[in-house]
């Protein structure tokens, strides 16, 4: 009787350490828990907002206060980090075609129709950088459907346009950035401004604003003054 109870307690105790080994291995794989612990090791702070795709192992996550943005992927193994001018704008993606786009200094494409997806809902996000210009996180997939805590297609719609609603409030608030200027390239010298005085320019005649006569004769051109008619001075010789 004694070695069936300590058989019973032995087995106990082995089942009871095997379901807590195996519920830290499943923490410590869950991709929800590392994408999130990568975001948060690259942004110094916790990221919010976040986004993570369950099943793709990729997130991306914001920190407003330090005005950077960090993307995941391979369940957390790598991250790069950018800051927030270098986020150039944000696409979203149905199967192949692009349904809406907001680009930093352009108009917003907004989401018109929201039909059902077949093969991808993806959110495209795009960065000035050549050498990783672009990421890509795909919300949701046909192999999703049935799968447990995976969105559906209308979920990753809604999700992915709230989204780039709050890219573009982000892009309100931030300044574009100038572009730079070459390097090496010396700036154009303008011209020192004229000291000397500018002689100003004569108006041009107006025009006479009336057509009336003058108060006066006016000669003729070859006429002596003094010179009268012959008729006027025959008046005044003296008869005979």
């Amino acid at each position: 009787m004694d070695e069936a109870a300590r058989l019973l307690t032995l087995l106990a105790l082995v089942g009871g350490a095997l379901t807590l080994a195996g519920g830290a291995v499943a923490w410590s794989l869950d991709e929800v828990r590392r994408v999130r612990a990568t975001l948060r090791a690259g942004l110094g702070a916790e990221p919010d907002p976040v986004l993570i795709a369950r099943g793709r192992g990729a997130g991306v996550g914001i920190d407003l206060a330090s005005g950077r943005i960090a993307v995941a992927w391979d369940r957390g193994g790598w991250r790069l980090v950018y800051r927030f001018e270098e986020l150039v704008g944000v696409e979203l993606i149905l199967d192949r075609k692009i349904a809406a786009r907001a680009f930093r200094g352009e108009p917003r494409r907004g989401l018109d129709a929201m039909d059902e997806p077949q093969e991808r809902v993806r959110l495209r996000f795009v960065f000035d950088d050549p050498a990783y210009p672009e990421f890509e996180l795909d919300l949701w997939r046909p192999e999703d459907v049935g799968r447990r805590r995976r969105l559906a297609p209308d979920e990753a719609i809604r999700l992915a346009n709230g989204w780039m609603a709050r890219v573009e409030a982000l892009f309100r608030r931030s300044p574009t950035r100038p572009s730079p200027s070459p390097a090496g390239v010396a700036p154009t010298p303008h011209p020192a401004p004229d000291a000397r005085p500018r002689t100003p320019q004569r108006a041009a005649p107006a025009a006479p604003l009336f057509d009336e006569p003058p108060p006066f004769d006016v000669e003729e051109p070859g006429d002596e003054p003094g010179d009268e008619p012959d008729d006027e001075l025959d008046d005044l010789r003296p008869t005979s």
